[in-house]
């Protein structure tokens, strides 16, 4: 789930001033870059049947120039990639993953995946569009911008960095396994096109909110669909565990009610379902709110329908999702933890509370949940709770120890994981 109007961007600019960025490539101004719907680039058109290519395997590329930065922007040539990979219903799709290679090219190559929370409903949100300098709308440039300051940190410490469009081109917004399998295969893809060996290539995830959707499900799902890969840490922070306890903690309330009708949308999609479809099951009121998300980018309407409900939303037999079969089972899909494997590498997990429940989106007693689980699996876990902060605080909070976490596991630096605290 996104943020808005953070506040961290400072606390990420600090640590990037004084480090060397990568050489600006000397390039022609570009124009604004064509919208994903009528790009071709982002479209499959080969004549070998996508279910018998691959996942991960590089469809097509092309030579991109992005500008990082806010106040002065740095023009820098990026790789962007169409590769296949898998659906929430194990169908094969493509999507796109941007590729930034720091300079000088590290002699050691390692590679830091970026989750961007961009919960796109829109393919406006798509990272490989706004990093070209597609505009994602106002409401959503300010988190755009903050994340290409995350992003040139790690290029400034020597990272290649890897941030797809784990959404897949239906914006299958909080698709679980769909996610986790577009952010592995985009490793797939980036290694495959650099020319590097998966199996001597320390790979490191980082994703907040929407991004932990994908960074934790690559990390269950690894094990069985990517085993190749050196994953070496994943660190993910405001972390959406359960929906039907998110929808609970959020129905009625100001801001986070919004992002219900939003991930039944995102939901329904992944599944195969319309618009149309879903509004079998929605109220007049719950309609027209979809109509309004459909092509959002969901940050820009958080606080839009303040006291948004359930009840509000639905016809009168679907307002117990649970107790709809296809709901349920559509639900139940994404609560993490149930995949048939489990993470093997190290965890940074972090979540905020601020009203003893969560931080305003997120359950922390999930996120607490979880961890345990995974230290129960064997798996080296360091657990943070921010008493007292908000969604927005604890990114605040969360991203500018990513970087660190993320260096030391992939130097090869011992874990320091306090699962002995959790029980």
């Amino acid at each position: 789930m996104r943020r808005h109007g953070l506040v961290w961007a400072g606390l990420v600019l600090a640590s990037v001033v004084g480090l060397p960025l990568i050489t600006p490539v000397p390039l022609a101004s570009a124009s604004a870059p064509l919208p994903p719907g009528q790009d071709p680039f982002y479209t499959y058109s080969g004549s070998k049947p996508l279910a018998s290519i691959a996942p991960g395997t590089v469809l097509n590329h092309r030579t991109v120039e992005l500008s990082l930065g806010t106040t002065t922007a740095t023009p820098v040539q990026a790789e962007q990639l169409l590769y296949r990979t898998t659906g929430q219903q194990n169908e094969p799709i493509v999507t796109v993953t941007t590729v930034l290679t720091p300079t000088p090219v590290p002699v050691l190559p390692r590679i830091v995946e970026y989750l961007s929370f961009y919960d796109g409903l829109g393919a406006q949100c798509d990272p490989s569009y706004t990093l070209a300098g597609g505009d994602p709308g106002a409401a959503n440039q300010q988190e755009a911008d903050e994340e290409e300051l995350l992003i040139s940190w790690y290029l400034s410490q020597g990272d290649i960095v890897t941030v797809p469009d784990f959404e897949g081109e239906g914006l299958h917004w909080m698709a679980g396994r769909e996610s986790g399998y577009g952010a592995l295969d985009a490793v797939r893809a980036t290694e495959s096109f650099l020319g590097v060996l998966p199996d001597s290539t320390p790979v490191g995830l980082s994703g907040y909110s929407g991004g932990a959707v994908a960074s934790d499900w690559a990390s269950e799902l690894a094990p069985a669909y990517a085993s190749e890969l050196d994953l070496v840490g994943v660190a993910e922070g405001g972390i959406p565990v359960n929906d039907a306890h998110l929808f609970a903690y959020v129905d009625g309330t100001v801001t986070y009610s919004a992002a219900i009708p939003g991930i039944l949308i995102g939901l329904s999609r992944a599944y195969g379902w319309d618009l149309q479809k879903l509004d079998t099951y929605l109220s007049p009121y719950g309609k027209s709110v979809a109509q309004q998300e459909d092509q959002v980018c969901i940050g820009s309407v958080f606080g839009k329908y303040p006291g948004l409900t359930m009840k509000s939303i639905m016809k009168p037999p679907y307002q117990n999702l649970l107790q709809v079969p296809v709901f349920a089972a559509m639900l139940g899909d994404q609560t993490m933890g149930t995949a048939s494997t489990h993470p093997v590498e190290p965890l940074f997990m972090a979540v905020g509370n601020a009203d003893g429940t969560g931080d305003g989106a997120m359950v922390a007693a999930d996120v607490a949940s979880l961890a345990r689980q995974y230290c129960h699996e064997g798996v080296p876990v360091e657990f943070q709770e921010y008493q007292g902060a908000t969604h927005e605080d604890a990114g605040a909070l969360f991203e500018p120890q990513t970087g660190p976490f993320l260096q030391d596991r992939l130097a090869g630096a011992p874990y320091p994981s306090n699962c002995a605290s959790l029980g």
